[in-house]
């Protein structure tokens, strides 16, 4: 008789499914939410590309209609216009620029890559906007740092958990003209 009650609790307890549904999400609860705060990272990862170039497109804009060369080619003021815009995610000094007036698109195309230094840098931080009718280079980059342990394994393009974005606009000047004053 004792047999057959343990006969039939073993068989019970192996029918009942009384705490599954625990179970299965502490199964899955991990990878889940790894998966939300990866998806998250992507999404501040994307947003920063995005301002980072609607920040270059916004200074460049500045050169493009001769405003900052009206200000005695103003790098306050192109900085500033950069800062104003990427300024929700990015932070101002983690910006770094280079503005390369050139005698044409071709010569543009013939500059070398920007090229960083040890520390991950810009190696060179030329500001030179140009004036009427110019060809100029705009490169804005910007180091992202990447915070969730396991994409910073796919992610990175550099050894230090960070990727690096760059936003590269060639534009001529317009035939603005400078008021005397």
């Amino acid at each position: 008789m004792l047999g057959n009650k343990v006969g039939v609790f073993i068989k019970s307890f192996f029918k009942s499914n009384r705490g599954t549904t625990a179970v299965e999400f502490s199964l899955i609860a991990a990878p889940f939410i790894f998966m939300l705060i990866g998806l998250i990272e992507m999404a501040l990862m994307f947003a920063s590309a995005s301002l980072l170039e609607g920040s270059a497109s916004t200074a460049a804009r500045l050169i493009r209609t001769g405003q900052v060369q009206q200000a005695g080619g103003s790098q306050a003021l192109f900085e500033q216009t950069l800062c104003d815009f990427a300024e929700p995610l990015i932070a101002c000094d983690d910006l770094q620029y280079q503005v390369y007036s050139v005698d044409s698109f071709e010569d543009a195309d013939d500059l070398p890559d920007a090229e960083f230094d040890a520390d991950g840098n810009l190696s060179d931080t030329t500001y030179d906007p140009g004036g009427v009718s110019d060809v100029v280079l705009i490169r804005v980059a910007y180091h992202y740092r990447i915070t969730t342990p396991l994409l910073q394994t796919f992610l990175t393009n550099n050894g230090d958990n960070t990727r690096t974005m760059m936003a590269t606009i060639v534009l001529q000047t317009e035939p603005y003209e400078f008021e005397d004053s």
